[in-house]
């Protein structure tokens, strides 16, 4: 037996084993690859001229990068399982690539098996020649809302049952895209889409960044939207955690406590100032679990938030709007 520590009576305590976390590379799951795949923009996306940039050969190919022309791809619940509501997904990568498996097609099983339909994001990265890079990401997120409005009446669902979860550095897009109302959205191509709200009526931010600033920021996260020489007036309005008010959706939260990357502090961080403006919020720190785990482990309680999701989306999907 492996000793770990000792409890208060000197009695021996085993190790915990590792947790068995969702594969996150690998070969692109054939889920991903036979989903219906829905263009954000008629044709060049605006903002610039793509420019891809030198792509990282560790880097296993369910880690998407030179993204040219961002898209959705569409998951539906099996025949006579729709529950009328939809969500978009919102996979991290730190602004440098898109993590298309345990945080899209895993994502995208578990919620099609509870009747939601789902549309998975793949967003422009900012270091792929988009000006301004800072909001390129944003663009689409608001973007991918509106259509997402445009498919609710072809794939019945409600439009204002919409709902967002996102991970990591997409839970910074997916907190950005719920409070930067205060940037412009002026990123459209005039058609008819366009005039469609982004709104979603709530969110699951799974450890996310919420903030581009201060001793938790998550420095890779910045850098790679921000860039060299970041605007500290846009590193401010791209802080989630300082842009909370009293439209903010109701937000479920989820981090684990060991999270080496991306310190929970960003979680506690956005839940007090929730808290504090008496916006809808509830948390859920788990002991283990570490970054990047998707869907959770099967064997810890990190591996429970979806469910938990599932009861809050009741609760608020049902909710008048505020």
């Amino acid at each position: 037996m492996t000793i770990s520590d000792t409890g208060a009576c000197g009695a021996a305590v085993p190790a915990q084993p590792a947790l068995t976390i969702p594969e996150h590379g690998g070969p692109v799951p054939r889920a991903w690859d036979e989903a219906e795949r829905i263009a954000l923009w008629p044709g060049t996306p605006p903002g610039g001229t793509f420019a891809a940039a030198e792509r990282d050969p560790s880097l296993p190919p369910t880690f998407l990068t030179g993204i040219a022309a961002p898209e959705l791809r569409l998951f539906q619940p099996l025949p006579g399982m729709r529950n009328g509501r939809a969500l978009l997904v919102i996979p991290g990568g730190g602004y440098g690539f898109v993590s298309i498996r345990n945080e899209g097609a895993d994502v995208a099983a578990l919620f099609t098996a509870a009747g939601y339909t789902v549309f998975v994001l793949v967003h422009r990265l900012p270091g792929e020649g988009w000006c301004p890079r800072e909001t390129a990401p944003l663009a689409d997120a608001r973007r991918a809302m509106r259509v997402i409005a445009a498919q609710a009446s072809l794939l019945a669902f409600d439009p204002q049952q919409v709902a967002v979860i996102g991970f990591s550095a997409g839970g910074h897009l997916a907190a950005t895209l719920l409070t930067a109302a205060a940037l412009p959205d002026d990123a459209g191509v005039g058609d008819a889409i366009d005039q469609l709200t982004p709104r979603a009526r709530c969110a699951a931010l799974v450890y996310p960044v919420t903030t581009l600033d201060g001793a938790h920021a998550h420095g890779g996260s910045a850098k790679a939207l921000l860039g060299p020489t970041p605007d500290p007036a846009m590193r401010a309005a791209l802080s989630p955690v300082e842009r909370i008010a009293p439209a903010t959706p109701p937000l479920f939260i989820a981090h684990a406590l060991d999270d080496a990357i991306v310190p929970a502090a960003n979680a506690l961080e956005l839940f007090t100032a929730m808290h504090a403006a008496n916006r809808p919020v509830e948390m859920h720190l788990h002991e283990e679990g570490g970054h990047g785990y998707g869907i959770g482990p099967a064997d810890a309680p990190a591996g429970l938030w979806p469910l938990a999701f599932l009861r809050f989306l009741e609760r608020h999907m049902a909710a008048a709007r505020p």
